[in-house]
């Protein structure tokens, strides 16, 4: 992975979206119980489903696995999956306890406590390095869908890698600057959702100069310029001459 392009990606989302100031919790254990929920649905249902879950009881861990299974079902109804996500949540809250909470597991290594993680039902390597980094202020690089979308349109993936492969390229590209991950994350959630979609709006891209797919396809912008001159002409695309 060339660093020198990674780093000029991350210069161009910077300017474009600005500082993320992620991720949005209010203490570390909630960002925990947030990277289990926000699996398979949008980050405003997770928020819904913190807050019915905060109005009920003390966002902990002990909290949460003395109050009834049921109702913690019900309180993260709006995440989606709800009965699912709360057996999860209950497994994560028991192992959390079993390792003597945050300080017994930033104690361990990173390699360790990422084994930790990845030890408990239903936290896969995504939700793992997103508590990592984002919890625990690990130099992990968290590898999601947008990111895999839109290196391989930048021709800078080729689209078979493995998440551990893409993980360990971009660590070693970027290096151990956790200020720096946690904003390339985020900034890489802003151009999937917001620009690098799956009809990508290439037009308002600030990476389309050196995007490989922008380039092998009709420029939207062009198109866009083609329409409004044809607009202020008075004339459809059916009456003009090529």
């Amino acid at each position: 992975m060339d660093a020198a392009a990674l780093r000029a990606v991350y210069a161009r989302l910077l300017e474009a979206f600005g500082e993320q100031d992620w991720w949005p919790a209010q203490t570390a254990f909630e960002v925990m119980i947030g990277a289990i929920l926000t699996q398979n649905t949008a980050w405003t249902n997770v928020e819904r489903a913190l807050e019915r879950l905060r109005s009920r009881i003390p966002l902990d861990a002990e909290s949460i696995l003395a109050l009834d299974p049921l109702e913690l079902a019900d309180a993260l109804r709006p995440s989606g999956y709800f009965n699912v996500k709360s057996q999860r949540v209950r497994a994560f809250c028991e192992a959390y306890l079993q390792a003597g909470g945050h300080g017994g597991l930033d104690a361990l290594a990173t390699p360790e406590l990422r084994a930790r993680l990845l030890a408990i039902k239903g936290i896969g390597p995504e939700t793992a390095d997103d508590i990592l980094l984002y919890a625990f202020d690990r130099p992990v690089f968290v590898v999601d869908a947008y990111t895999r979308r839109i290196f391989a349109r930048l021709g800078l993936l080729a689209g078979g890698e493995t998440y551990e492969g893409i993980r360990r390229a971009f660590e070693q590209a970027l290096g151990p600057d956790v200020p720096m991950l946690k904003e390339y994350h985020a900034l890489i959630v802003s151009q999937g959702k917001e620009v690098c979609r799956t009809r990508a709006a290439c037009e308002r891209c600030a990476l389309r100069r050196t995007c490989a797919a922008a380039a092998s396809s009709p420029s939207d912008s062009s198109t866009s310029s083609r329409t409004a001159q044809r607009r202020r002409r008075g004339t459809t695309a059916s009456e003009e001459t090529p």
